[in-house]
């Protein structure tokens, strides 16, 4: 395959496949891994973003090859699918189209543009699409210094809503977890909306991760989710921290 692949470690606790659409991405998130992955710098990655070459060509001959294949398309790990560009290059919505004329499963995971995200609802019905938003902060001050050029609280809250109501299958990326009191806050008030939970420490950023005690949020985010009538998913890093209770 050429841009569809098989993610490994954490990314493989995410999606069995995915694909990403841009390079580069303009939100600027402080935590954000995929510089590294990519061998630059954050500066020059959040600086400006730009469509992968070809994506969308290589994207239908990799589906026509997984055709019958079961396993969700992740878009997309390294960039934003709807990242301020995507009002002008729509790869996103094109390669929704493209999943669904061949009848293959998809997930997006987003913090972008709310109102692309909402017009795009039918097409991600058409492309069996399980929605994904990165929620993080209860507060939206503390959001805007860690993703500064994201969308809002209240945004990502409108398109959970939009999206369950119009029977969209929901689930929310809580990663990295920063601030565990706003991530626990984020359960309470979104989990009428959510289907299903991906629960994940924060890494990479020393002084802010020894500021948590990741056993004590394993316990409390466990319980709440099970209060609330949840199903989730705790991912490995956060729970190795089960062993030091």
């Amino acid at each position: 395959m050429n841009v569809v692949y098989e993610p490994k470690g954490r990314a493989r606790e995410y999606s069995e496949l995915a694909c990403n659409l841009y390079r580069g991405c303009t939100h600027g998130c402080r935590y954000c891994y995929a510089p590294s992955c990519m061998r630059t710098t954050g500066e020059k990655w959040h600086a400006k973003a730009e469509p992968r070459p070809d994506v969308l060509k290589n994207l239908d001959k990799d589906a026509e090859k997984l055709r019958g294949d079961k396993r969700r398309i992740l878009f997309c790990f390294s960039s934003d699918p709807y990242q301020p560009l995507e009002r002008v290059e729509r790869l996103t919505h094109r390669a929704l189209r493209i999943i669904a004329r061949h009848r293959l499963n998809s997930q997006v995971l987003t913090k972008g543009c709310a109102d692309l995200i909402q017009e795009d609802l039918g097409l991600m019905k058409e492309a069996s699409t399980q929605l994904g938003v990165t929620l993080c902060f209860s507060d939206d001050a503390t959001r805007k210094i860690w993703e500064p050029g994201a969308s809002t609280v209240d945004e990502r809250m409108a398109v959970l809503k939009a999206a369950h109501k119009e029977g969209l299958f929901t689930w929310v990326s809580l990663e990295p977890v920063i601030d565990p009191v706003q991530a626990l806050e984020v359960i309470h008030m979104a989990h009428p909306y959510v289907a299903f939970w991906k629960v994940g420490k924060l890494n990479h950023m020393k002084e802010y991760e020894r500021a948590v005690n990741w056993t004590e949020f394993l316990y409390d985010v466990e319980a709440l989710l099970t209060k609330v009538g949840a199903k989730y998913y705790i991912k490995n890093d956060l729970r190795s921290f089960v062993a030091k209770q």
